[in-house]
C-alpha cells in the first residue's frame, strides 16, 4: 500500500499541537497552544468543534469523565459535554515558564512537561499528576520539554528537550510513576532538527516530528532510525495514530509559534492524515 499524506479540512491553527485519538468516541483533539483552542473533528476532519480558554493550553489527554488538560498554569479536567472546566492541581512552575507536552501513561496517570517563555529565563521541569491529585517532579532543567510518549507495555518513558536534540529514554515504574536513569537513545539533529512531539506503535516504533526538518521520523525502541518520512507543510509538531483501526498518522502542524517559527506557506497551520505507514497505534491511556 503506498504512503498517502492528506490534509484534514479542519482550519488551520498558529501553534498545533497535541493530536489525541478519542478511541472511545471516534473524535480527534488537538490545540491550538498560544490560541488557547481545543479542536475536535471525527476521522476524516469534519463535524468541526472548538473550545477557547482564558489561557495557553499545551496539551490534552484522555480523562475518566472526558479529559484532562494541560493549561499554562496547571491541569485542569474538562467536560466536553457542558463546556465545565474545573482545576485538578497546579505544579511549582519558575516564573516565565508554562505546560507544554503532556501524555497519559498506561496506568492512569497523566505526564506533562512545562516550557520557558523565550530564549532566557528559568527552566522547565517534567511532572506527573497522579491519579490523587498529586503532583511529583521527574526531570528538571528542560528548555523546551517534548516528545513524551511510553512504550506498548508502559515500562519505558520516552521524552526530549527539544533543545538538546537527544531522545531520551528512562524506565518507568507501573506501581509509582517513578522513572529510573536517563539512556539518550538518538541525536534528532543528525536529520536536521531537533524532537518536537513523539508517539508509539504497537510494535514500540518512536516516530517523532522533526519539526525544522519537514519529516516524520521512525525510530526502533532502541534509537536506530527506520524511516523518515517528509511531509508537505512546513513545522510539524506532534504525531499521533488514530482513526478506525489506528493506522492513520496524524500530524498537527505550526504556521506561527509565537516565537522563532513563522511560516507563509498557505496550508500552514493544518492536521495531516498519513496513511499506508504499515504501522498501526495503540490506544491512549485514561487519566483516572
Amino acid at each position: 500500500m503506498p504512503v498517502t499524506v492528506d490534509l484534514l479540512p479542519a482550519a488551520p491553527a498558529a501553534l498545533g499541537e497535541s493530536p489525541l485519538w478519542d478511541h472511545r468516541h471516534g473524535r480527534l483533539w488537538w490545540v491550538d497552544a498560544i490560541a488557547g483552542l481545543l479542536r475536535s473533528t471525527d476521522a476524516e476532519g469534519l463535524g468541526a468543534r472548538e473550545w477557547r480558554f482564558e489561557q495557553s493550553l499545551g496539551s490534552v489527554g484522555l480523562a475518566s469523565d472526558g479529559l484532562i488538560l494541560a493549561l499554562a498554569d496547571g491541569f485542569h479536567r474538562f467536560d466536553p459535554g457542558s463546556g465545565a472546566t474545573r482545576p485538578v492541581a497546579r505544579p511549582a512552575m519558575q516564573p516565565d515558564t508554562r505546560l507544554n507536552d503532556g501524555k497519559a501513561d498506561r496506568h492512569g496517570r497523566f505526564l506533562a512537561a512545562s516550557m520557558r517563555l523565550g530564549d532566557e529565563g528559568a527552566p522547565g521541569s517534567l511532572f506527573r499528576l497522579d491519579a490523587d491529585g498529586q503532583i511529583a517532579a521527574l526531570e528538571h532543567g528542560i528548555a523546551i520539554g517534548n516528545a513524551l510518549c511510553f512504550s506498548p507495555a508502559g515500562d519505558a518513558l520516552h521524552f526530549a528537550d527539544s533543545m538538546d536534540g537527544m531522545l531520551r529514554r528512562y524506565a518507568y515504574d507501573a506501581e509509582t510513576g517513578a522513572i529510573g536513569a536517563r539512556a539518550n537513545i538518538a541525536d534528532c539533529r543528525d536529520q536536521g532538527s531537533g524532537p518536537d512531539g513523539a508517539t508509539v506503535d504497537a510494535e514500540g516504533r518512536i516516530w517523532v516530528a522533526l519539526v525544522l526538518a519537514q519529516a516524520i521520523a521512525c525510530y526502533t525502541p532502541d534509537g536506530a532510525l527506520i524511516r523518515t518520512i517528509p511531509v508537505p507543510v512546513p513545522y510539524p509538531s506532534c504525531p499521533a495514530f488514530g482513526g478506525a483501526d489506528l493506522g492513520t498518522l496524524y500530524v498537527t502542524t505550526i504556521a506561527n509559534s509565537g516565537h522563532r517559527l513563522v511560516a507563509d506557506h498557505p496550508d500552514a497551520g493544518r492536521v495531516i492524515a498519513i496513511n499506508g505507514l504499515d504501522a498501526v497505534g495503540i490506544g491512549e491511556g485514561v487519566y483516572r
